[in-house]
């Protein structure tokens, strides 16, 4: 059946080109695009993200998206003749303040190529610290090392009372060696907002002794959400002047279908650019990807450094939800919860993560435990099935107790 994808809506979020313009001679026209068959596009439903609670880069891309793609200019970007990348690029440079940006397929290559990027002015070999638990130590393959030749410093976070939430400018005063060159911060980290406050106080720590900073904002987005909420998570731009290079990903909790973007200096992103070609991450038609990460920011965050739509407002006001459904039942947290992931003490619930994943699984949703995230095409259907899951696994354990209460007598 056909599709007219440019008559869908999200929410009240008016309809833009952004200012693309068609180049001359070019015949299409887009205000129709139609789709034969059934389409997934913009319906979490039938794809299953509406039920699945394990991360926010599994979200479905919206109608919207699509509509965007079509209206996307096909030049070159390797030869940086193409407008739609361009104009997103100059975009997201000027709200976060930057020089200068560019955009990758995904937010690993982008943590990568910046950091290799701030770290090609050095002689090898050089130090990388950053959080044990960051991502670009457990989840880039290696890169830091493969890539940039770089040691990396694992460092456990000493703050929330021995739970790590993120670094701060203490523990980088106890752990600096190697000799460190950069420093990476992730905000949001596993779902803690790093405070303005802090990451200045970073950022002058480094200052003072010619040491760069690299912020994985992947999440910077929830970051910035978050202080409408009345946390000081700082804007886009006061985020992005703590740092020599930021990244920040289009398909975590925005719902692009792929896409990151790094800010920085003009010197630093013609470093990335390069780099960017040296393991085959020039693309030449970028602009399609472009077009929905574009969207994408428009729909689900807003067109500045700030947020503006409430679509991570309340996908926060979800998980602390979700958080009292867990404690109210007698478990307790791992980490606070404040923005769009909760952290389930398994071990003092007596549960184990694969126990817990499987009853999800009967109970027709997708769980990782510990850890929760939610996102914006989270379905009420899943929220009550996820509160189920809680009352059949503590009432497990409440059992157990009981029991046990029991054979001792």
């Amino acid at each position: 059946m056909g599709l007219t994808v440019m008559t869908q809506t999200t929410g009240n979020v008016p309809s833009r080109a952004w200012g693309t313009k068609l180049p001359p001679g070019n015949k299409t026209t887009p205000e129709h695009v139609d789709v034969s068959g059934e389409v997934s596009w913009g319906d979490p439903a039938r794809t299953g993200t509406a039920y699945d609670f394990r991360t926010d880069a599994i979200t479905t891309p919206s109608i919207r998206q699509l509509a965007a793609i079509s209206r996307a200019t096909l030049n070159d970007d390797v030869f940086s003749e193409d407008a739609t990348t361009a104009q997103l690029e100059r975009h997201m440079a000027a709200v976060c303040g930057c020089d200068a940006a560019a955009f990758v397929v995904s937010g690993t290559m982008a943590n990568q190529l910046a950091i290799g990027a701030l770290l090609c002015r050095y002689a090898r070999p050089n130090g990388v610290l950053a959080d044990a638990s960051a991502h670009v130590v457990n989840f880039e393959a290696g890169g830091l090392a493969a890539l940039s030749g770089a040691t990396v410093q694992p460092v456990r976070p000493a703050n929330g009372q021995g739970r790590g939430l993120y670094l701060t400018a203490a523990d980088l005063t106890a752990h600096a060696r190697c000799p460190t060159r950069v420093v990476s911060l992730e905000n949001t980290a596993h779902g803690n907002v790093v405070p303005l406050g802090e990451l200045r106080a970073v950022r002058e720590w480094a200052s003072r002794r010619g040491v760069m900073v690299h912020i994985d904002g992947a999440r910077v987005w929830d970051a910035v959400a978050s202080s409408s909420g009345g946390r000081a998570g700082g804007t886009l731009a006061e985020i992005a002047a703590c740092a020599d290079a930021m990244t920040l990903s289009f398909s975590k909790g925005i719902g692009a279908p792929i896409g990151a973007v790094v800010v920085g200096s003009s010197a630093v992103i013609r470093r990335v650019k390069r780099l960017r070609q040296s393991i085959g991450g020039g693309v030449r038609k970028m602009g399609v990807l472009a077009a929905a990460a574009r969207e994408a920011l428009l729909e689900n965050f807003g067109p500045g450094d700030v947020d503006v739509r409430g679509v991570l407002g309340a996908v926060h006001g979800m998980a602390a939800a979700v958080a009292r459904m867990w404690t109210d039942r007698g478990g307790r947290l791992l980490r606070p919860t404040e923005t769009n992931m909760v952290w389930l003490d398994l071990a003092s619930a007596g549960v184990t993560a694969e126990m817990l994943n499987a009853v999800g699984t009967r109970s027709g949703i997708l769980i990782s435990a510990p850890r929760i995230v939610l996102h914006h095409q989270i379905c009420a259907t899943a929220l009550a099935s996820l509160e189920q899951v809680f009352d059949a696994v503590l009432s497990l354990r409440q059992l157990k107790e009981v029991n046990a209460a029991g054979a001792g007598g």
